[in-house]
């Protein structure tokens, strides 16, 4: 963001008493009517971060006017130079972020709460923060002046210093969201991604019980779904039992204990006897941050029994409390584990604003109820899928969990839907993924759409699970995303789109694409681009290998059409041009080539197969390349091979050649396999 000069201000107070104000930042601060307001702006680890210092004044033995609950602070910052792009990702409820493509600062959203800017030579991040009570959002500005609004969510207030804004500029959006998050996390003091310990299950396939039976799930019906999984010989790993199978009154928490009528005996027998029969490790429950949607019943026995880890908030909700709340969780957690259960999907996180109104200031509540969250879970190892939790105060207050959901709900029965999923994902992958392993949700095998979220899920670089009704799985859906014994081929980060579609909304023009990367042989890495077509008409859509910036740098790359089964070269900056049909998709794999002109594909029936290739050694006239399972092995190469061999085995004869595509099919196995060419 260019330096701001120039700032305006409504102060709104109790009583209905408004103050506009008028300053210079980093000048000397405005003083009148008992106010006192002062606006820096300073430079910190190649970032800007805007600052504001808001004091009213105290009268002796006499009501003060201090600031209003709704809307207390406006400011207008005036902009000496205009973005010619906008894409503001904003709140379009409590729960979850999109974006909107905007070249007017008059357009940016409410409750925005990220923005990329794109400059003539530049791009920048700009972040409204929030701080340690108040938070701020991005609003609807002027033809010149770029808006903030903050809140704490609480009235009365008299003092403010808080963070304003947190700005980055760099070539690309990506360096400057990084520089921007990488402050973020530090002066917060929590993890980013990269430091964030996935939990093991979820680098496994799983299945959930939400879309399948919605709140009308049972015992009976997830022993069904279970035998169905085995009968069909899909490594589902985890089952996630969904909303609907605890004790619940008026969409309150009625007991800790799932409700008697669906499981009669409770978890623990069921549980023991889906593991034993198949494939199935570990089991979840869902349950939402304040117990359920409204709290806790006020007629239950918890209400006394958890009494010191509760909290009546001024709306008469009874939720666990920002300060003690760590052991309500941690009860919880404890009866469900006796239960057989391993980890939790915490839902409603986004609500600490509408539980705590006029209780705590927001930004404080939301720190406190996440580490009361976080302290508990570690009832489950830290196993915990945070869930409608995309309102900054959230993001910023999770110290250690890795897990964090990236869209609103994948929606199987609406038409259309896919599109709007697939947008949310991929723009708020753009800044989530600083912080956190992103979830997209799961979604059906049994859909028109199940190809395109198939791919989705593979490139996301999150957990995949599923959640088909009973009989409906199709486990070809599922086998390009998982080796046999059910671990994910999972990338490295969640899947983003690629710069010169951040500033362009897809579902009006364009392809959308999507890069990722995954490890490949020896410490390398590889990646891929995934274009959609979300438009009704037929599109181009172009890309280099450079475009995905994380890739291990090479002078030429081998190029894998996956869907067409087509290879092609091209220099790192080349550019290749392939034409998408309305609503179209398409998967490249692109790998860089090795000393001998060849690239090893891996295992050419998974999405990221290429991932399966664990190590290469290059000699002269011959590569020896260790992959972590077996099954149809591809590698790419203009030259053809002399003699194959895979674990000391010729297996020369049984080489299909297309073009420069190579392949020998085998049995699919976990074993470690080595293949061997000779040139």
């Amino acid at each position: 963001m260019t330096e701001q000069k120039m700032v305006r201000f409504q102060i709104n107070c109790q009583k209905g008493k408004k103050v506009e104000a008028e300053l210079l930042m980093n000048q000397k601060g405005y003083v009148k009517d008992g106010i006192h307001i002062e606006v820096t702006e300073r430079t910190v680890k190649g970032c800007r971060q805007g600052e504001l210092r808001l004091f009213i004044d105290q009268e002796t033995l006499s009501e003060s006017h201090n600031l209003s609950m709704e809307t207390p602070v406006r400011m207008y910052l005036q902009m000496s130079e205009y973005p010619e792009k906008i894409t503001a990702m904003y709140l379009f409820n409590e729960w979850w972020t999109r974006p909107a493509f905007v070249e007017k600062l008059q357009d940016i959203p409410n409750r925005t709460q990220v923005l990329f800017f794109r400059y003539r030579n530049r791009c920048a991040c700009l972040i409204p923060m929030t701080g340690s009570k108040f938070k701020t959002y991005a609003v609807p500005g002027t033809e010149t002046e770029f808006c903030l609004e903050m809140t704490a969510c609480i009235g009365g207030q008299s003092r403010i210093e808080e963070p304003l804004y947190l700005s980055a500029e760099a070539e690309t959006v990506t360096e400057a969201v990084h520089k921007t998050f990488r402050l973020l996390a530090e002066e917060k003091g929590i993890c980013l991604r990269e430091k964030r310990r996935i939990p093991e299950m979820f680098r496994y396939l799983g299945w959930c019980s939400w879309d399948a039976f919605y709140t009308e799930v049972t015992e009976e019906k997830l022993r069904q779904k279970a035998d169905e999984l085995l009968e069909k010989q899909v490594p589902v790993k985890w089952m996630l039992i969904d909303d609907g199978w605890f004790s619940a009154k008026d969409k309150m928490l009625y007991d800790f204990i799932p409700a008697k009528k669906k499981f009669p005996d409770g978890f623990k027998s069921m549980t023991d006897d889906i593991r034993k029969k198949g494939d199935v490790r570990w089991f979840g429950v869902w349950h939402a941050l304040g117990g359920y949607w409204d709290g806790i019943s006020p007629d239950s026995d918890l209400v006394s029994k958890e009494a010191a880890f509760l909290y009546r908030t001024a709306g008469g909700k009874i939720v666990p409390s920002p300060k003690t709340g760590s052991g309500f969780y941690s009860d919880w957690y404890e009866a469900l584990k006796r239960e057989g259960i391993d980890f939790v999907k915490v839902d409603g996180q986004s609500a600490v604003r509408l539980y705590f109104e006029n209780c705590f200031p927001v930004s404080e509540a939301a720190r406190g109820i996440h580490q009361a969250l976080e302290s508990g879970a570690y009832r489950m190892d830290g196993a915990v899928i945070n869930c409608m939790g995309m309102a900054m105060e959230n993001i910023l207050a999770r110290s250690v969990s890795a897990i964090s959901r990236n869209s609103d709900d994948f929606v199987p029965q609406k038409e259309g839907s896919f599109s709007e999923h697939l947008l949310q994902n991929a723009y708020n992958a753009v800044y989530h993924n600083e912080l956190y392993c992103c979830d997209w949700d799961m979604f059906w095998t049994k859909h028109e759409d199940a190809v395109k979220h198939s791919l989705l899920r593979a490139i996301s670089g999150g957990p995949v699970y599923f959640s088909d009704r009973t009989g409906d799985t199709n486990p070809e859906i599922l086998k390009p995303l998982v080796y046999k014994d059910g671990s994910v081929l999972m990338m490295e980060r969640s899947a983003k789109p690629t710069e010169d579609c951040i500033f362009t909304d897809p579902l009006e023009r364009g392809v959308l694409k999507l890069h990722n990367t995954a490890r490949w042989g020896n410490n390398g890495k590889g990646g891929g681009i995934a274009a959609y077509n979300l438009t009704s008409e037929q599109q181009a859509a172009a890309f280099t290998p450079a475009d995905i910036p994380d890739m291990e740098i090479s002078d030429q790359y081998w190029v894998y059409d996956y869907f067409r089964r087509k290879v092609f070269s091209l220099g790192r900056n080349d550019r290749y041009i392939d034409t998408i049909e309305a609503g179209g998709f398409a998967w490249y794999v692109i790998l860089p080539q090795g000393l001998n002109g060849s690239s090893c594909l891996g295992l050419l029936d998974k999405y990221v197969g290429f991932s399966a290739v664990e190590s290469i050694c290059e000699y002269e006239n011959m590569e020896v390349i260790v992959l972590k399972a077996s099954g149809t092995l591809g590698w790419i190469s203009q030259k053809k091979h002399q003699k194959v061999m895979v674990d000391g085995i010729d297996v020369t004869e049984k080489v299909k050649e297309h073009g420069e595509l190579y392949s020998v099919s085998l049995p699919e196995t976990i074993n470690k396999t080595v293949l061997s060419i000779n040139w």
